[in-house]
């Protein structure tokens, strides 16, 4: 096959999983011209078979099935089994984009990191903002930033309540700050509560960097308004993004003094929508083998930091005894074990 003919060959692709997630991945693959989207896998016979109607593909009665009829699947199933599903599709011989949060543990990251070398397969973590127009924007202008100011509020919805906002929300943040800053976090002190259910539904972060740089950033899923914002501040300028406009503004201080003058500049962002390009990213690291930027490292990463927010939640809750005597604040993995013994139940069928 010449070069030509391999770059004009559609990736065979699926989803498993077919909720909310699972259904948009099944629209994107479907609007992508180098996809074809092959079938779609849930253990809910009748959501998978309405998500396959809708998008003119097969509904998968097992999820052996994919083995030598997909090249590439999304996994959007619950977090509690994005390991075993993605190590399973893996040694199938499959590459994987796992939603995020890739894993419940670091251990289950690095069962699923072990699973792509072992098998020499594509593993990217479904950190989608990282695809975000104004993120994409803001990339080139980078001049080491030293204060991040991050909010990411959103109304209540019955949505991903299975984990914490960390998890749930503030996770792609944290992904985001540690693409921009390139250097390791030395400091973390948080505080987070509930307030409409039993897990941490509003939380703020404050980071420090190595090099110096700091981030704040709050994440609520219990806010009257949505507000998705990043701005920060490097030498002689501030620059603000917008997830939800997907924009970014510069400003820059053209002449100093007690009578400043500033510059006012869009960034150009490309239109797109961040999951369409994240999906496009995904099959075109399956066709070139090269390295994703949200790799399994990356997720792994991301997670990492997360369980630190999270203990320095568990941290100041003790200390202020927020929760009393109420456990469900531990740590991700620890939630995690009654939804493990569902899920094992549930597994059975997955064959």
């Amino acid at each position: 096959m010449n070069a030509a003919t391999e770059q004009s060959k559609r990736i065979r692709v699926a989803v498993v999983g077919a909720g909310e997630f699972g259904r948009n991945h099944a629209r994107v693959y479907r609007e992508l011209e180098c996809a074809e989207l092959v079938g779609v896998f849930d253990q809910n016979p009748e959501r998978a078979a309405a998500v396959a109607a809708e998008f003119q593909t097969q509904t998968l009665q097992r999820l052996e099935e994919l083995r030598g009829r997909a090249d590439a699947a999304s996994v959007a199933v619950p977090t509690v089994a994005h390991a075993e599903v993605g190590c399973r599709l893996m040694e199938m011989g499959l590459d994987v984009l796992v939603e995020k949060p890739m894993a419940v543990s670091l251990a289950e990251a690095d069962a699923l990191l072990h699973a792509a070398k072992k098998n020499a397969r594509i593993l990217q973590a479904g950190h989608v903002e990282r695809f975000n127009p104004a993120v994409i924007a803001v990339e080139p202008i980078l001049n080491r930033p030293l204060f991040f100011e991050v909010h990411r509020l959103g109304v209540f919805t019955p949505r991903s309540l299975d984990v914490d906002v960390i998890y749930d929300l503030m996770i792609h943040d944290l992904d985001i700050l540690l693409a921009l800053v390139h250097e390791p976090v030395t400091e973390v002190k948080a505080v987070g509560i509930p307030v409409l259910t039993d897990k941490v539904d509003i939380a703020h972060a404050r980071l420090e960097f190595a090099g110096g740089a700091v981030a704040n950033i709050t994440a609520s899923r219990v806010s009257t308004e949505r507000v998705r914002k990043m701005r920060f501040f490097q030498q002689h300028e501030y620059i603000s993004l917008d997830y939800a406009r997907r924009d970014a503004l510069r400003i820059g201080v053209k002449k100093p003094g007690p009578q400043p003058e500033f510059g006012f500049e869009k960034l150009n962002a490309p239109a797109v929508e961040p999951l369409h390009a994240e999906l496009e990213a995904f099959v075109d690291a399956v066709r070139t083998r090269k390295e994703p930027k949200t790799n399994g490292a990356a997720g792994r990463a991301a997670l990492e930091l997360a369980g630190r927010v999270m203990a320095s939640i568990q941290e100041h809750a003790a200390r202020v005894n927020v929760i009393g005597d109420r456990r469900a604040i531990g740590v991700l993995g620890d939630r995690k074990v009654a939804d493990a013994g569902a899920f094992a139940t549930q597994a059975k069928t997955i064959k």
